[in-house]
């Protein structure tokens, strides 16, 4: 008893430090046959349809059978009096019996059943409920024929009963908590999927960015299994990675929706100048009208200032004025460069002195015909984006880290935070929020960026921009390596995995 008690601590240890469940549920069984000298056993684990085997062994069959995957080794044993383990988990009882063929207490039918196809004799039988420290049955282990020292098969002794019932029940706790665990990844996961859904219901391209991101992340880790590459992602690392792809991006649920989808230079604000431009359009024809009727007055009352001989009654109207001309060529300058993937400097210094031109209000009052907030949004020269609206998009980052910071990441996951707002930090410092430079920047970072960019320069989706071809794509991340931006060999070892690739 004294060496099972010692035993027992270093298989807690064992069995603690174990988070497979099937390696976790053979340790058990093969203690406690250990423990009893015992030819077979069973674990069986409940569920909402039944018992279900997790773990078999019969030694004298050389038989050892655990499950591995989704596929059960045998049919659930339906929790009914009709199965003798059901009885034990029912009644939270052990059951301990000398040998089922002389037993009428309990329907052994299906061991009778196992024994003929089998040609096996089962006759000792211990069956011990696995309950968690609140009494709530988990499973079933059933252990079969107890020998003695020559090999007989003996009852198994009451002294047994309560140690294996303690490995039983450390057994559930320690289930318990594994189930505990994987509910609150679960949890995590599912939190993950809603933020992604809210982004991808506010802006549907950032969410689509998102999973090409996590499709490419996935491939490559998949690659670098495969690969004799020197850098691998360890196993514990993979998710808490993938999951920093998933969140990235979450601090655009804060960026306002008309800068983050903003697809030409004025966005929003085009309607407003267009008709500012009609309005203005509209009062110089209503001007020149206005004049043409009072020259019509004046001439019927052959009054100074009348229509010459050459204008019939007071229909006469005159052909654009050099005011119209001028609004017509700010318009069609405007609509064109709204849209333009690049503004020269020509049309910047046209833009800038149509800008500046004073046009009529319906009120009769003179205004510029674009304001300074117009005039800057029309006169970037690439993108669409202002300086304070890219800044803007940029705190994404930091609203990504301060939603996050309010969530409690531990263990394998506690990176998960900084990995996700750390994704346009470069090499050189020229990155942001925080300027993060060289050895502070973790290889998943790396990573993470070079796929972040990758996505953004091919994407098929973005409303402001074509996409780019791949080979063009990695040509500027090359570049950016040269700039010391990002790293190269994580670079030549994502272009090489081919993970890029649509399939």
């Amino acid at each position: 008893m004294k060496y099972s008690l010692e035993r027992m601590i270093q298989v807690a240890i064992a069995m603690s430090a174990e988070k497979d469940t099937a390696k976790l549920l053979d340790l058990i069984l093969t203690e406690a046959m250990n423990i009893t000298n015992c030819d077979g056993g069973t674990v069986y684990i409940r569920e909402e349809d039944g018992l279900h085997f997790y773990d078999m062994v019969t030694l004298s069959k050389s038989f050892h059978k655990l499950m591995t995957g989704s596929e059960d080794i045998a049919p659930p044993v339906p929790m009914t009096r009709s199965h003798v383990c059901a009885c034990a988990a029912i009644d939270h009882k052990r059951i301990n019996i000398e040998d089922i063929y002389t037993s009428d207490t309990y329907d052994f039918s299906g061991a009778e059943k196992y024994d003929r196809y089998n040609n096996y004799r089962t006759q000792s039988m211990l069956v011990i409920p696995m309950e968690d420290e609140k009494g709530r049955n988990i499973g079933v282990m059933q252990l079969i024929n107890a020998k003695d020292a020559q090999g007989n098969v003996i009852p198994f002794e009451k002294e047994w009963e309560e140690l294996i019932a303690a490995l039983a029940s450390l057994a559930a706790v320690i289930l318990n908590n594994n189930r505990l665990g994987k509910a609150v990844s679960d949890i995590l996961h599912s939190f993950v999927t809603v933020m992604v859904d809210a982004v991808d219901a506010r802006s549907s391209y950032n969410a689509n960015h998102t999973r090409s991101m996590v499709r490419y992340g996935e491939r490559f880790i998949e690659w670098l299994d495969r690969s004799e590459e020197g850098w691998k992602i360890p196993e514990a690392e993979k998710d808490p990675f993938l999951m920093s792809i998933w969140l990235h991006d979450i601090g655009k649920l804060i960026i306002p929706l008309e800068i983050m989808d903003k697809a030409t230079r004025l966005g929003s604000r085009k309607e407003a100048v267009l008709n500012r431009i009609e309005t203005a359009m509209l009062m110089e024809r209503i001007r020149v009208l206005t004049e043409q009727a009072e020259a019509y007055k004046k001439a019927q009352a052959g009054e100074p200032g009348g229509m010459t001989a050459g204008q019939d009654s007071g229909t006469a109207v005159s052909g654009p004025t050099e005011a119209e001309s001028r609004l017509a060529r700010a318009r069609e300058l405007i609509l064109e460069a709204d849209g333009a993937g690049f503004l020269t400097d020509e049309m910047l210094a046209e833009l800038n002195e149509i800008g500046k031109m004073q046009i009529q209000k319906a009120d009769g009052t003179k205004t510029s015909l674009l304001n300074e907030e117009e005039l800057t949004a029309i006169t970037v020269r690439r993108g669409t984006l202002t300086a304070g609206e890219r800044r803007e998009i940029e705190r994404h980052v930091e609203y990504t880290g301060s939603l996050l910071s309010k969530m409690v990441f531990e263990g394998d996951y506690e990176r998960v935070p900084a990995w996700a707002s750390m994704h346009h930090e470069l090499l050189n410092g020229s990155g942001y929020p925080n300027h993060v430079s060289g050895k502070d920047i973790p290889d998943e970072v790396r990573l993470l960026t070079i796929l972040d960019v990758y996505d953004a320069l091919t994407a098929e989706d973005r409303p402001y921009k074509p996409p780019m071809p791949p080979e063009k794509a990695f040509s500027i991340l090359k570049s950016m390596c040269g700039e010391g931006k990002i790293d190269a060999r994580l670079l030549d070892m994502f272009e090489r995995s081919e993970a890029w690739k649509k399939k």
